[in-house]
């Protein structure tokens, strides 16, 4: 396991002895905590964007001292949440759990059910459950759309790609933003897309993208990490990352990409354990433009490869999302290829 810890662990621990000592039940639910700790469990990888984002937020609330966080991650989906949320809890009691719950719906689900005192929050498709268990994901669907217009707007040869990992919902409509954006602005553009089942495959995202640049693509919109390092042996191929500012994989080919800031949920979430009203939400909110949950990766060197009014479209389309005076469509249906 590995394991984030600071001093104030022990400080922590103190206080709630003598809070325990004292009378008072330790219940984030309903009572303000100093310094609450935060346990994060992962599927996958935190090398794999998506939990690292929510890793990342985590690590910076701990680093500003305002959390005691541990974690772990690579639990995969063959039973192993439902083991390390038990041992975790039972070892040292959290007072607030952040993971994904993709794939471990259920179990997630049941071990929430049976600790009602410990905030849940977890990345899913599904709704939330009271009291404790709320919900987040991925909204990014709105940068995603400006990566499609610039895709329209730059590719030369018409085509353009997308390698993402499994046809859900959450990836659809991030999909069909980048479409949509691309068809708004090059009604004729084509495009590729391809899923290769898994969220975090390098080699598979790098096969598709070789195939979708053999069939003429020269941009793709890489939902899954491993698109540019196919890009990367061909000249004149641009691709846009995703979750993450990603420019630093292949700052020469990366163009920008949808981001998707983790900390005003999790500041939302602490603000609430904080002052005893948590209580179970739908928390998607927090993942909008206007939210500051998403934005546009920045272009570093390569701005000057965006047309001058292509940046200004990019700019004012922004403003027009994050004051609500424009809508991306959520589309959520399985996207196919030209």
């Amino acid at each position: 396991m590995k394991i984030a810890q600071k001093f104030l662990v022990a400080i922590v621990l103190t206080s709630l002895l003598l809070t325990a000592c004292a009378g008072n039940a330790a219940n984030p639910l309903s009572k303000a905590k100093d310094v609450p700790v935060v346990l994060g469990v992962y599927a996958t990888s935190i090398d794999e964007p998506w939990d690292g984002v929510i890793h990342s937020a985590l690590l910076k609330a701990e680093a500003e001292g305002r959390i005691v966080y541990r974690w772990q991650d690579a639990i995969g989906y063959q039973g192993d949440m439902e083991r390390v949320l038990l041992k975790e809890i039972e070892s040292d009691t959290p007072d607030i759990i952040f993971g994904d719950a993709f794939g471990n719906e259920e179990i997630v689900r049941a071990v929430a059910a049976k600790y009602p005192n410990i905030a849940f929050v977890f990345g899913s498709g599904l709704g939330p459950a009271e009291p404790n268990l709320s919900v987040f994901d991925n909204w990014i669907h709105e940068p995603a759309y400006l990566c499609g217009l610039i895709a329209g707007r730059m590719t030369k040869t018409g085509v353009v790609g997308v390698v993402a990992g499994f046809p859900v919902a959450e990836v659809n409509r991030l999909v069909n933003a980048f479409i949509h954006g691309a068809r708004e602005v090059n009604p004729s553009v084509k495009v590729k897309v391809n899923f290769i089942n898994s969220w975090f495959d390098p080699e598979a995202a790098k096969s598709a993208a070789k195939s979708q640049i053999a069939a003429g693509a020269d941009i793709i919109f890489a939902e899954r990490l491993g698109a540019h390092e196919a890009a990367m042996e061909h000249d004149g191929i641009f691709v846009f990352g995703n979750m993450a500012d990603q420019n630093a994989l292949a700052p020469n080919i990366i163009l920008t990409g949808p981001v998707w800031n983790m900390e005003p949920t999790v500041n939302y979430v602490l603000n609430q354990v904080a002052a005893g009203v948590y209580t179970a939400q739908d928390l998607k909110d927090f993942s909008s433009m206007a939210k500051g949950g998403a934005s546009l990766a920045p272009f570093h060197a390569l701005e000057s490869q965006l047309p001058a009014d292509l940046k200004e479209l990019i700019a004012s389309r922004q403003v027009e999302i994050v004051n609500g005076l424009f809508r991306v469509e959520i589309n959520e249906n399985v996207p196919t290829s030209d």
